[in-house]
């Protein structure tokens, strides 16, 4: 073939527009109307009703992912839906993660004192109990 040929023959090819994907998932409505106490009562529902482990380590991914500390009634909620779906190490790291959510020692602490008769009836201990160096 010629150049010539070669050359029209690239011309005429017919050249699909390309189109950027979409990198942006649109945010659901409800998440910026939820009230704090909306919020609460969702999850400790959730966790009232969760059947399985699995159910128990979502709710907990799912909630610990909000930009807030969830109230101890929720807390409470998932430990005993730990608890109840017998898995202990879910429920230390449920403190775990109140632990890293909180802003200062003082209000990890605070929580701990307000789940302490929970955590007794529960035979759930923390970590800085089970591991002391």
């Amino acid at each position: 073939m010629r150049p010539q040929m070669i050359a029209s023959l690239l011309r005429a090819r017919a050249v699909a527009p390309r189109v950027a994907p979409a990198l942006v998932r649109p945010m659901s409505a409800h998440a910026q109307d939820e009230t704090f106490e909306s919020f609460n009562e969702r999850y400790v529902t959730f966790f009232q009703s969760a059947q399985d482990l699995f159910e128990v380590q979502r709710g907990l991914n799912n909630c610990f992912a909000h930009d807030l500390v969830p109230a101890p009634s929720v807390i409470e909620a998932a430990v005993r839906a730990a608890r109840r779906v017998n898995d202990y190490a879910t429920a230390v790291r449920i403190f775990e993660g109140v632990k890293e959510k909180v802003e200062n020692k003082q209000q990890y602490e605070a929580y701990l004192e307000e789940l302490k008769g929970v955590r007794e009836e529960l035979g759930v201990n923390v970590r800085e109990e089970l591991y002391t160096s």
